[in-house]
């Protein structure tokens, strides 16, 4: 059993400054409120390339592609030369570098990687998107740089994966890495952090639903777990602060052909850069 870190799984909290704002717009109405947390459920943090990803940054084949679907455009990255290509999707508030022990590793076997700034988020413009765009984008870029042999994605990125597959994204394999899961949860969990009653949640179930036309439910991980045929490994930190592990273990129950691997004190974003963890995705990569 691996021995815990100190505090290596502290979630991310909302500045006081805007809890303190969502509570004025509560109080003056809720349909004020509404469209305040809509705002910042919607504005993911960019945050500039760290060190420890410049490498891949800087060699990949950086190019912006146009995604007619939602009007937008996103930067993509081209990392190697080798056959297959992997599909590579960050979460919220990530980068297209994000998961570049992976990715280096990957191409250490012969592989090359395809991953991408979502909207607004990295180098991508724009200032607010939701998953929908992020499902949109993943469709294209399989246009423009498929076939991808496997997809790899985490937390918002493993939701978007799912979906993708269940929209006809084709890949022989699939990894979703603390993946959420229900996304009326995701909503209820906003809410409180921002310290909203509950029904808000419910007010902005159906304020996205109004203005992008589609049920939310329908995005849900489990939902999309259950129309995809193909071979999954689901991995998730027990001590994942920001998303339950109860979201991985229910959306492997939900897939037919589902592995599920649970790690100890990495959190939500060391998983993706730990040996154990690596190990175990080449190893799924590798074996039929």
């Amino acid at each position: 059993m691996a021995k815990k870190a100190n505090n290596p799984t502290k979630s991310l909290k909302i500045p006081t400054i805007i809890k303190v704002s969502a509570k004025i717009c509560a109080f003056i109405s809720t349909k004020l409120v509404t469209k305040f947390a809509a705002k910042i459920f919607t504005t993911p943090i960019k945050h500039k390339v760290p060190k420890r990803e410049l490498e891949m940054d800087t060699k990949s084949l950086q190019k912006l592609i146009y995604v007619p679907a939602i009007d937008k455009s996103v930067v993509t990255y081209l990392y190697g030369e080798g056959q297959p290509k992997i599909l590579l999707v960050h979460g919220w508030s990530g980068r297209g570098t994000q998961l570049f022990k992976i990715a280096d590793e990957l191409l250490k076997y012969g592989y090359s990687t395809v991953s991408f700034d979502a909207p607004a988020h990295g180098k991508s413009e724009g200032s607010t998107t939701i998953m929908s765009e992020f499902i949109a984008s993943i469709l294209e870029i399989e246009k423009q740089f498929g076939p991808f042999e496997i997809a790899i994605g985490h937390s918002l990125g493993g939701m978007s994966v799912l979906n993708s597959i269940k929209d006809g994204l084709q890949v022989k394999k699939a990894i979703v890495i603390g993946s959420g899961d229900i996304v009326q949860d995701i909503l209820d969990e906003f809410t409180f952090k921002l310290g909203l009653k509950k029904e808000i949640s419910y007010h902005l179930r159906d304020y996205f639903e109004d203005i992008y036309k589609v049920k939310m439910d329908d995005f849900s991980a489990y939902k999309a777990a259950q129309k995809v045929k193909i071979p999954v490994l689901v991995m998730h930190d027990k001590d994942d602060p920001e998303v339950s592990v109860k979201a991985g273990m229910h959306i492997h129950e939900n897939l037919e052909k589902g592995s599920l691997f649970l790690t100890e004190a990495l959190g939500h974003r060391k998983i993706l850069g730990n040996q154990n963890v690596i190990k175990k995705i080449l190893d799924f990569i590798k074996n039929a």
